[in-house]
C-alpha cells in the first residue's frame, strides 16, 4: 500500500513537471529568449595578422528592467545599466577568474591580462560592445562589426 502511494506521488510530480515545461515552451515562442539571458548569434575570428587574433561576436540579450547587455566571465550577459552609464567596465567582471581587469585610460573599454602576459582588449564605441582582440604583451582597440 505504501509503495502504491509513492508510485502515485512520483507519477503526479512527473505530470506536473511535464505540464510546467509545456506551458513554459508555449510562452517562449521559437526564437524568444528568457528574461535575463543572452545567446551568441555570430562569432568571427581573424588570425591573418601575426601574433594577433581579432574576434568579433554578436549576441542578443533579453535583459530585465535596469539591465543592459554586457559581458561577464568572457560571455555575453545582462549587467546593471549603471555600470555601462558610468563606464566602470571591470565592475561587470568581464574577465575570466585567473585574469586581471584594468580600465583603458580613456575608459573606452578594458583589458583582461592573463598570468603569462597575454592581453585581451575590449573596446566600446557608439553603444557597440566589441569583442576582445588578443595580443601578446600589448593591446589594440577594435571597431564595431
Amino acid at each position: 500500500m505504501q509503495l502504491l502511494r509513492v508510485a502515485w506521488a512520483l507519477t503526479g510530480a512527473a505530470i506536473c513537471c511535464f505540464l510546467i515545461l509545456l506551458i513554459h515552451s508555449r510562452l517562449l515562442k521559437e526564437g524568444q529568449l528568457a528574461a535575463g539571458t543572452c545567446e551568441i548569434v555570430t562569432l568571427d575570428r581573424d588570425s591573418s595578422q601575426p601574433r594577433r587574433t581579432i574576434a568579433r561576436q554578436t549576441a542578443r540579450c533579453a535583459c530585465k528592467k535596469g539591465q543592459i547587455a554586457g559581458t561577464t566571465r568572457a560571455r555575453p550577459a545582462c549587467v546593471d545599466a549603471g555600470i555601462v552609464r558610468k563606464k566602470q567596465w571591470c565592475e561587470m567582471v568581464p574577465c575570466l577568474e585567473d585574469e586581471g581587469c584594468d580600465l583603458l585610460v580613456n575608459r573606452s573599454g578594458w583589458t583582461c591580462t592573463q598570468p603569462g602576459g597575454r592581453v585581451k582588449t575590449t573596446t566600446v564605441s557608439s553603444g557597440c560592445l566589441l569583442v576582445p582582440q588578443v595580443t601578446q604583451n600589448h593591446s589594440q582597440a577594435g571597431r564595431c562589426a
